[in-house]
């Protein structure tokens, strides 16, 4: 039938899911206030009461359940000058199988003069088929303070799950005070399961992640490596251009979560989120 192919195309478009969260936290005399919130689409952000006084609690809460090809998400955060905010999710997200199109997620944080920020979502997990592309864009002030963890898992594990194919690209850019220090590429496409098995990738762990800690030096690294006998993953850390950073190769998620806990805990002054742990 004569275009009937653009016809379903169309159709696929409108019932994409479009998320986007923009908010600004302010310093304010009884502690961080949220000052600006913009929600669209089928992303929200809550702000349940907060362990500190001095810390703004935030959780990004995505309606659609999930993720999948065509879909198209963004998060835009920006901490002013000593403000403090500690930023989750309700859940780990789900980037379902792609029919073809690409997921889009573009992450931007700014953290002002004086400013906190603990980025610290709860796993990514990936489905056999993806075809996900995201970008993670932070600018911080050389006095402000930025906790970072992010974890990506390769299917369930425990379900049995594999991907077996699919498209990740993952891209960072850290710039302090103006100047790119932290910048990274991740790219998996076609036989994803077969490059993981690699030894020089992931020698066949399907679990990864990567903490960074700014203002980060060489005693951050050792907090890290106190904790390491106890560790069921495979982590690195080290300190150059003024951050610390930790990778994480685990076996599971089961594990590599108990692994960041322990992390996180040796390097964050004051508790983890609530949905972390709970």
């Amino acid at each position: 039938m004569l275009g009937s192919a653009p016809l379903h195309n169309e159709v696929f478009a409108r019932n994409r899911a479009v998320g986007r969260v923009a908010f600004s936290v302010a310093a304010a005399p009884g502690g961080s206030r949220r000052s600006r919130v913009h929600e669209a689409g089928s992303l929200r952000v809550r702000f349940p009461n907060g362990l500190s006084r001095d810390t703004l609690d935030a959780v990004i809460v995505n309606t659609a359940g999930g993720m999948a090809g065509g879909d198209n998400f963004g998060i835009d955060i920006d901490v002013g000058p000593r403000a403090g905010l500690t930023v989750t999710t309700a859940a780990a997200e789900k980037i379902y199988r792609s029919l073809g199109a690409n997921t889009e997620i573009a992450v931007k944080l700014k953290v002002s003069s004086g400013g906190a920020l603990a980025w610290l979502p709860q796993e990514t997990i990936l489905f056999d088929q993806i075809r996900l592309r995201r970008s993670i864009d932070i600018e911080l002030a050389e006095d402000s303070h930025l906790l970072l963890a992010e974890a990506v898992l390769f299917g369930r594990s425990a379900m049995g799950e594999v991907v077996a194919h699919g498209h990740f690209k993952d891209r960072w850019r850290v710039c302090i005070g103006g100047k790119l220090i932290f910048a990274e590429n991740v790219r998996l496409e076609g036989e994803v399961a077969q490059s993981l098995a690699q030894r020089a990738i992931a020698k066949g762990a399907v679990a990864i992640a990567s903490v960074i800690k700014y203002p980060g030096n060489d005693d951050d690294v050792a907090a890290i490596r106190s904790v390491k006998d106890n560790f069921a993953s495979e982590v690195g850390a080290s300190a150059w251009n003024g951050l610390a950073v930790a990778r994480f190769v685990a076996p599971g998620g089961a594990a590599l979560r108990r692994d960041l806990v322990a992390v996180l805990t040796a390097l964050r002054a004051g508790p983890l989120p609530r949905l972390w742990v709970n």
